[in-house]
């Protein structure tokens, strides 16, 4: 079965969840993460998990999502959050300087503390950037993140910086983007298939006109279907060889995954 690593499924109706989670069944996605991207949206991400079967939580703070420097309440609500039996990655942290981001050193300061947190929890990282890749990776050398390892969320970079994350033991996590990218394609081609694991990032798209276009976890498929393709390889061995990198990348968490996959 397949496991999409990074969603953002807490954002949706609760009306809505079963629905979603059964389309994903239906094509062979029987696990999902929930990745946090505040306080309560993790809070939030951990009470699904012990209420789906096939859901397990991240638990963090977005950095767009800082309004300020974390307090030290919030900060020990996500290291209890970290330590509940349903959470197995510390995700949704990292830096973006995009314009109009949070003042970098406020972004900067919540993202080693979070690490720490990580660290502390012995939870993989699976890490946000956008416009900060240097930065970022210099900051999880620092806090020496890759005791733990993870994943570099919803990559879309260059072969040189997909070098990085992998020298420094982390995954690459693809998406949605492999599917239209040619520059993106090039690097999946490279990619050795042990050091790659799969998401959606799902969450509602209230800017899509149709609902049914919505990014689901059961676009999982898609992505496998096209690394195959690049790869040259049985769309079989794509879901393998990504699960059995899932579990890899979660250790000692690895126990939380549905007991048929």
């Amino acid at each position: 079965m397949f496991v999409d690593c990074h969603t953002h499924l807490e954002q949706h109706s609760r009306d809505e969840l079963p629905a979603i989670l059964d389309r994903a069944l239906q094509v062979g996605v029987s696990a999902i993460i929930i990745a946090g991207t505040t306080v309560e949206s993790s809070r939030q991400a951990v009470l699904l998990a012990h209420q789906y079967h096939a859901l397990l939580a991240g638990v963090g703070v977005h950095p767009m999502d800082l309004n300020g420097h974390l307090s030290q309440t919030d900060l020990d609500t996500l290291n209890d959050l970290a330590g509940d039996p349903m959470t197995v990655v510390m995700s949704e942290i990292g830096l973006d300087h995009m314009r109009g981001a949070p003042d970098h050193q406020i972004q900067e300061d919540a993202f080693r503390s979070q690490i720490n947190i990580a660290l502390e929890r012995h939870l993989p990282i699976i890490y946000h950037t956008r416009e900060a890749t240097a930065y970022t990776l210099r900051l999880l050398k620092e806090e020496k993140a890759f005791v733990v390892g993870g994943a570099a969320h919803y990559f879309q970079g260059d072969w040189h910086n997909a070098c990085q994350v992998l020298d420094m033991g982390f995954y690459i996590s693809l998406a949605k983007p492999l599917l239209r990218l040619p520059d993106l394609q090039e690097v999946a081609k490279r990619l050795p298939l042990d050091r790659i694991v799969l998401e959606t990032d799902a969450y509602p798209q209230m800017f899509k006109r149709h609902r049914k276009t919505w990014t689901e976890p059961r676009d999982i498929r898609l992505v496998a279907a096209k690394l195959a393709d690049l790869h040259q390889v049985d769309i079989d061995d794509i879901e393998r060889r990504t699960t059995a990198n899932v579990r890899k990348m979660l250790g000692e968490q690895a126990d939380r995954l549905p007991h048929d996959i």
